[in-house]
């Protein structure tokens, strides 16, 4: 059996449970019917990275170790999951930097990669550098 899909892979929208089937008996219900769980709404690869995450206790460092991630890369997922599943993000990891989400994420990859020191990614982040 596949797994249900839950975006529509032409306009990209979310896709609404209308039929359910019961193979013993042949019955058909039609109708609209809630998703049972916020995770029926997440992609095949943010399901995956849950998974992942799951199997590694949560530890980030870990997560990142098995899928080749940098350790801030893998927190940003993590980040873009929690959203996804409708929560929003601690304020203090918002709230952590004035830069751009882009050149934010920029630094704490090279941060992550070893090819900038933490000294000069605190100066960077908190609009000193």
């Amino acid at each position: 059996m596949n797994p249900a899909i839950t975006q529509c892979p032409i306009c990209q929208n979310n896709l609404e449970i209308v039929k359910l089937y019961c193979r013993t008996c042949d019955t058909t219900i039609e109708g609209h019917f809630q998703h049972t769980s916020p995770f029926q709404q997440l992609t095949t690869e943010q399901m995956s990275f849950v998974v992942t995450f799951v199997r590694n206790e949560g530890k980030i460092n870990r997560v990142g170790e098995e899928i080749g991630m940098s350790y801030p890369t893998v927190r940003s997922r993590l980040h873009d999951l929690i959203r996804a599943l409708g929560y929003e993000v601690g304020e203090e990891e918002e709230a952590g930097s004035s830069l751009p989400e882009e050149e934010r994420r920029a630094v704490l990859d090279a941060l992550g990669k070893g090819t900038l020191s933490s000294e000069e990614a605190l100066k960077r982040l908190s609009g000193k550098g």
